[in-house]
């Protein structure tokens, strides 16, 4: 995956670099971008079958002798980008299913947000739609399946939901707003069980129900997305975590001010939590892969409930 995802980002750096060196060599351009003519003609390849359509048309004219590279349109393709309402929502689905990827750097996936953000406000109506179409996975399929129904008929639902601060299964009647993705797929919703807007993760439903009451949330402003779905404040406390090499999925899961370079192959991120206790459930998760460093109450916590876990194992015993 991330082979994929490199070659990705190299062909889009790729594009603005031909357009500014008409005929340049084929070495010169493989030295810049620190890789093989082999792998520079295998994007020169695909390049043609990219453009500013989904119809197929405004393709980039793109060929080789095997010594220079010639763009041949570079003026058709530069004009402005104008989209139909069903590339609009091919496009916003596509990006969303990007960003659920496992593989995907975190900062891709930031920018990728930021980028659907932009295009949605950019397509206006045209964007609607691409709300309640989505990719997800096999097992999130049904819970996806009912809730988009009852977007479609504006029924509210029930759910029995795995609470990550609460660390249990909770019961809400959620009126249900939009789907999201960042990283996984969430549900915007109106929880008439705490009165407030809430983001519910898919993969933590263990049971839903379309109801028959209709469903009635109060007017809310659409959220801001150009930074991401999920935000820590400027004002939360800092958590610094700790991992090993089998550890580093952390900077990839978690919203996070600093991630730094150990020793070992290991990380040392820093981020920040409104509720810091709620991250023991990642250090339990971690087990000997990481632990919490800071700050100290809640590094004490994490260790508490750690030794309380190997305790009731011994006891089953």
């Amino acid at each position: 995956m991330s082979n994929a995802i490199d070659q990705t980002r190299r062909m889009l750096s790729l594009v603005t670099y031909l357009r500014e060196r008409p005929g340049a060599e084929v070495a010169e351009v493989a030295r810049a971008f620190g890789i093989s003519e082999r792998e520079l003609i295998a994007d020169l390849n695909v390049l043609p079958m990219c453009g500013t359509s989904f119809r197929g048309g405004d393709l980039l004219d793109i060929d080789t002798d095997g010594e220079r590279i010639w763009w041949h349109n570079v003026d058709d393709v530069a004009q402005p980008l104008r989209l139909a309402a069903d590339e609009a929502t091919a496009l916003l689905v596509a990006a969303r299913a990007v960003a659920t990827l496992p593989g995907l750097r975190e900062r891709d996936r930031q920018a990728l947000t930021r980028a659907v953000a932009k295009i949605e406000n950019a397509a206006g109506e045209s964007a609607e739609g691409s709300a309640r179409v989505g990719v997800t996975f096999e097992g999130e399929g049904q819970v996806f399946a009912d809730i988009d129904r009852a977007l479609s008929e504006g029924r509210r639902i029930w759910l029995r939901y795995y609470s990550h601060g609460r660390g249990g299964m909770t019961e809400r009647e959620v009126d249900p707003i939009r789907l999201l993705t960042e990283g996984h797929t969430y549900l915007d919703g109106w929880c008439r069980t705490s009165e407030d807007r809430r983001l519910f993760r898919l993969d933590r439903v263990a049971e839903i129900k379309v109801l028959d009451e209709p469903a009635d949330p109060p007017r809310l402003e659409p959220r801001d997305l150009s930074q991401g779905l999920v935000n820590p404040g400027a004002d939360d406390p800092e958590v610094v975590v700790e991992v090993g090499p089998g550890g580093r999925w952390v900077a990839e899961y978690y919203t996070h001010d600093l991630a730094e370079e150990m020793p070992d192959g290991g990380l040392r991120i820093t981020l920040r939590s409104s509720d810091p206790s709620s991250l023991r459930t990642l250090a339990l998760r971690l087990g000997r892969d990481g632990r919490i460093t800071a700050p100290a109450p809640v590094a004490e916590q994490a260790r508490q409930s750690a030794l309380a876990a190997l305790a009731a194992y011994g006891d089953a015993e």
